[in-house]
């Protein structure tokens, strides 16, 4: 049994599969890592100004900012998706869209903009003051 090749560590499957990732969804996670590191730097600049005593109209909606940082970002990753990622067409050379793309933004969604709000609010703001 010589001609099988080496079994690799859990470490080197995982590294081998983060550098070779599928086009669809490097494109899935980079529409909503974008809108998401967008959105959480306004966030940002909108509570730093309350925070040192800046009277904005319609007072504090810091719950409401972040509940329209959720759904922008999961709606427009999902529709960034769909336009950005076609269906595979074998030989055909017209593409053709399917809503398991917008899916496949909904889900790269998710935990892109948890993680995003969570490294703003809980990293970034304290350095802030």
């Amino acid at each position: 049994m010589t001609g099988l090749p080496p079994r690799r560590s859990w470490a080197e499957v995982r590294w081998r599969q983060f550098r070779q990732a599928p086009r669809p969804i490097v494109r899935a996670v980079a529409a909503s890592l974008s809108v998401a590191v967008g959105l959480a730097v306004a966030y940002l600049a909108y509570d730093v100004a309350l925070s040192r005593g800046a009277v904005l109209p319609g007072g504090d909606l810091r719950t409401l900012a972040i509940t329209a940082y959720v759904a922008i970002v999961l709606v427009s990753g999902s529709v960034i998706t769909y336009l950005v990622v076609p269906q595979p067409t074998g030989s055909g050379t017209v593409a053709h869209r399917s809503l398991w793309s917008a899916a496949l933004g909904f889900f790269a969604a998710v935990p892109v903009a948890y993680l995003v709000l969570v490294a703003a609010v809980q990293v970034i703001r304290p350095l802030f003051g």
